[in-house]
């Protein structure tokens, strides 16, 4: 059965000591980034093992839930944050949210080392020195972190982007420029100008390139955001339905219910009294010798 996992702040960063033997399974949601502070570990997984030194970073997807084991003789000392390019919808465009996803499942970029010397590395163990790990200064350094980590195949892709005229690439570019925020309060119609084609060949050209229909994607977009808002506001249930994009209380509940199983009502309750799960915040699944 798959470990449920809790929806928690990210963007901040969490320190952990694994004791000598021990290891850890990684279970978290997006993208983890381990700074290894002090001692020896290694990265043990079925694409491969990887030895961690200190000042080394380890970054993962959360599609390649692997083991993290500090070494015998001294254990180990982290440094790590998660990333989730969904919750970033208002910075984070479609296109590029599409372009982590494949990431997310592709060898060469699922899981990446990169050792003390390489400048994520020093500029990780800049901001884990710093005292206040939760500051709006400190959320900007890592999010510049990420940008970095995947900024070349990133630029590539929009690179590989081919000139033309067609509704497609219209559809394409305009995704990879727009942050997935503003595609959920965008109607159809609109989009269909902005295209200029049909509303049957846009619906078709946008499930080729998205993977979903507009109204489905559309809606998992309102709900993201929705879930974003009940969790860290103490807007009413109505509010966050308004600011998600619904202009039907009712027929947000019946939304949410059906995405979450639960009424937003009873997940903001659950997810305020949820407790954390040790140091790491569910980061693991169980620290054992």
């Amino acid at each position: 059965m798959k470990p449920k996992l809790s929806f928690e702040p990210h963007l901040v960063v969490k320190e952990m000591a694994i004791p000598p033997g021990s290891e850890i399974t990684l279970l978290t949601r997006g993208w983890c980034f381990i700074h290894v502070t002090a001692g020896v570990g290694y990265w043990l997984h079925s694409r491969g093992h990887h030895e961690l030194v200190t000042g080394s970073v380890l970054v993962s997807s959360e599609r390649v839930q692997g083991i993290v084991r500090a070494s015998q003789v001294a254990g180990m000392m982290i440094h790590f944050f998660r990333l989730q390019p969904e919750r970033l919808t208002g910075l984070v465009s479609l296109g590029e949210q599409q372009f982590l996803e494949r990431a997310a499942t592709q060898d060469s970029l699922a899981v990446r080392l990169f050792p003390h010397t390489s400048p994520i590395s020093e500029k990780f163990k800049i901001v884990c020195e710093q005292p206040n790990n939760s500051s709006f200064t400190l959320r900007l350094q890592l999010l510049d972190l990420f940008i970095q980590v995947f900024g070349t195949e990133l630029a590539n892709q929009m690179a590989e982007l081919e000139h033309s005229f067609d509704a497609k690439t219209r559809l394409i570019k305009m995704l990879n420029e727009t942050p997935a925020s503003e595609l959920s309060d965008v109607s159809f119609g609109d989009l269909v100008r902005e295209m200029r084609c049909t509303p049957r060949h846009l619906s078709r050209i946008f499930h080729q390139v998205v993977g979903m229909s507009f109204r489905k994607k559309q809606s998992q977009l309102r709900l993201v955001r929705a879930q974003e808002l009940l969790a860290t506001t103490q807007s009413k249930v109505v509010d966050v339905a308004l600011e998600s994009g619904y202009q039907s209380l009712s027929l947000f509940n019946l939304m949410f219910k059906r995405r979450f199983g639960t009424t937003p009502a009873k997940w903001r309750d659950q997810t305020k009294s949820r407790k954390p799960v040790g140091n790491g915040e569910g980061l693991y699944q169980a620290l054992r010798a």
